[in-house]
């Protein structure tokens, strides 16, 4: 509770009706009608009250913000850098100076010379409220660098390239980028996207260096204002992907990186519901597609025939294969086994099993890192568990040994003893047993005395893996559990998993996080509003629609830039993200059952006069994919509506986007308040 007075958005009489219903919505003013420039005065005016209420209501506690920032900064090795990888005749890496916000990017010559500083992050950023640096390319031989930045949040990337031999730019200057860059093969033109202006990327088009961007020539055009289109490369960098597609659908062309000009060999005709990926080895294609089930399986193609599929590795009921990667001497195979990552290597030619690639613990994080050559005989890996600091090994495909490359220094100290992980399973309502990754203090007393906090995000077939935090140390060394639910909506145990948290089922990702949070108080872990809940995006909905259904059960709500306007988003086609989204959410336009469905747990339109938790809402000003007026339209009808008097606190970062503030220390003193404000909320300010 504060003494303070929070600003009310008054309310305008405005409604819409779709489908015969008449739908009211008075804080629809909150959408300035000039978007993307936001500059209606009194849109402004709520924002920066808002944000004026926040900083007094916070001021406070800013000794606990302090506290937390400084023992999260200590954590974190201030020079940090990555460990070299050798890409043909160099060796790069990536590193921070001590102090600095952003890395610098670096290289030396394998057969030994100087280091040399490729680009400099903290340079580019100087005097930026926000920096982000996207795709970033050397061309094969190492003379050009490509790259692209966003210094607004807005996503909508500029184009530069360095010829690292002189280095000096190149005078042509791309604007409003937002793809992957590729170098051809013979290094003097790249492939890249345009946002168009509902930001999406519908095509691919190819520069070459010294010609004008406006001769530059468009590869490929994508008439589906649904689809997106990508640019990538196989392996071995012999072909060039475009590939366009939905979250539900998927089609690939290939050209060759030596003539990108040729004319595109389609690799499969879109086809409703099918997705699949490309790799290519010695003319064969390497083709990962659900075609035929949700877990995924490898068929081979001839780079002559690419429509007439073979399988080579079938569908697996308790393995979901998420990716392959081809290199000159075996393929691997990535995946989860009934949730837990796997990798396991196969020989083009050997039917035998495969090499599979054996972790310590019994939950953890693992996956393929930095290989960008084709022709590797040891592979760099990635590490974690909830209880075990990033890890990078390098694996001898020929000896099966793994060599510790680097562990992730923590300089003020961490001693993985004092903390214990467990994977639960949770019965949900429909009886569906839902996994939770679990990280607690080792003297955790299981009586409900303890605050636990909760996070979860349950959408688009994304996972959230059980791996290493160094900003939750500060949680768990004030008594937290800290719980992943691995809810419907992402893919955490397969496609299914995913398909089962989506459209008609999406209310299955909101009942599964309550029905974890009943069986964790239930089980002795924590005690009906002790509980911190958490997500951001489409994991902000998911706070929102628990607040509106569960509000008891919560202690403290964190919502970092909520989805949270669903229904009015998912009726506007010229918002850039909408068409694309509605194989993911359905089509409330065209279809009244996907309107009505919608509208019955959009976190927005079902708020209700009762008592709610305190609450943290953030959000983004240029933020192109959760728009700055969902969390306000939300927080404004809350304030209205709500029968309590628990703080909710709204924040607008007016120089950035989705991601929040870009700085690595920035970034770090939104987590401290964050933290700060659960624990204050539950009565920890210690």
């Amino acid at each position: 509770m504060t003494d303070l007075t929070p600003p009310i958005a008054p309310t305008r009489p405005h409604s819409f009706t779709t489908h015969g219903i008449t739908v009211e919505d008075p804080w629809a003013w909150l959408k300035d009608r000039n978007y993307p420039e936001v500059t209606d005065p009194e849109v402004l005016g709520y924002l920066a009250a808002e944000n004026e209420y926040f900083e007094a209501a916070m001021k406070p506690h800013q000794p606990l913000v302090d506290r937390l920032y400084e023992e999260m900064k200590a954590r974190l090795k201030e020079d940090e850098s990555t460990v070299p990888q050798k890409d043909g005749e160099w060796l790069y890496w990536t590193g921070y100076e001590t102090g600095g916000q952003y890395r610098k990017w670096w290289r030396r010559p394998v057969a030994g010379g100087p280091d040399e500083l490729l680009l400099d992050e903290p340079a580019l950023a100087e005097g930026k409220e926000y920096f982000r640096l996207g795709a970033i390319a050397t061309s094969n031989n190492g003379r050009y660098l490509a790259y692209a930045i966003d210094d607004s949040g807005a996503e909508r990337f500029t184009v530069r390239v360095k010829d690292l031999e002189t280095g000096d730019h190149l005078p042509e200057v791309i604007e409003g980028m937002l793809s992957e860059i590729v170098w051809t093969a013979n290094d003097d033109a790249f492939l890249y996207g345009l946002a168009n202006e509902q930001w999406r990327t519908d095509n691919a088009r190819l520069h070459r260096l010294g010609t004008p961007v406006a001769d530059d020539i468009e590869l490929y055009r994508e008439a589906d204002e649904g689809y997106r289109v990508a640019v990538g490369e196989t392996s071995s960098r012999k072909w060039i992907v475009i590939g366009t597609g939905d979250h539900n659908t998927s089609e690939i062309r290939l050209v060759p990186a030596d003539d990108p000009t040729a004319d595109p060999i389609l690799v499969a005709p879109r086809k409703d519901g099918r997705e699949y990926d490309v790799d290519e080895h010695d003319g064969t294609l390497f083709i990962h597609t659900n075609d035929t089930d949700p877990q995924f399986r490898l068929c081979t193609a001839s780079i002559d025939t690419p429509g007439e599929w073979q399988e080579l590795i079938g569908p697996n009921p308790h393995f979901y294969m998420t990716g392959v990667e081809c290199f000159a001497k075996f393929f691997v195979v990535e995946g989860r086994e009934d949730g837990l990552d796997r990798i396991a290597i196969h020989r083009y030619d050997d039917h035998t099993e495969p090499q599979r690639i054996v972790f310590p613990e019994a939950s953890y994080a693992a996956g393929l890192g930095d290989n960008p050559e084709y022709d590797m005989d040891v592979l760099r890996l990635g590490y974690e568990s909830m209880v075990t600091p990033g890890t990078v090994y390098d694996y001898d495909v020929a000896t099966g040994v793994l060599t510790t490359l680097k562990v992730q220094e923590i300089p003020s100290g961490y001693d993985g003893a004092k903390y214990r992980t467990e994977r639960l399973h949770v019965t949900a309502r429909d009886g569906t047993k839902v996994p939770v990754s679990i990280v607690y203090p080792a003297d955790f007393p299981r009586d409900g005395s303890r605050p636990l906090y909760l996070y979860a995000y349950g959408a688009y077939g994304h996972a959230i893996p059980p791996g290493f935090s160094t900003g939750r140390l500060s949680l768990l060394d004030r008594g937290f559990a800290y719980a992943i639910a691995h809810i419907r909506g992402g893919d955490d145990l397969g496609q299914q998993w995913y398909h089962d948290g989506k459209l008609l089922k999406r209310t299955n990702t909101f009942t599964d996080f309550v029905d974890v949070a009943r069986a964790l108080v239930e089980q002795g872990w924590t005690s009906a509003g002790k509980i911190a809940i958490a997500g951001r995006s489409a994991g902000g909905e998911l706070m929102g629609a628990v607040v509106n259904s569960d509000p008891d059960l919560w202690g403290a709500v964190i919502a970092d830039v909520p989805f949270v306007d669903v229904l009015n988003t998912m009726l506007d086609p010229e918002l850039p993200l909408t068409p694309g989204e509605w194989p993911e959410w359905g089509n409330p336009i065209e279809d009244k059952a996907a309107f009505e469905l919608i509208r019955s747990y959009d976190p927005y339109f079902n708020v209700r006069a009762q008592a709610y938790p305190p609450m943290f809402i953030s959000g983004g000003l240029n933020d192109p994919r959760v728009t700055y007026w969902e969390p306000a339209k939300w927080a404004a009808k809350l304030r209205a509506t709500k029968t309590d008097n628990n703080i909710l606190l709204l924040k607008t970062n007016m120089g950035a986007g989705h991601g929040g503030k870009s700085g690595r220390f920035d970034s770090l003193r939104e987590a401290a308040e964050e933290h700060a404000f659960v624990l204050w909320q539950l009565g920890i300010e210690s």
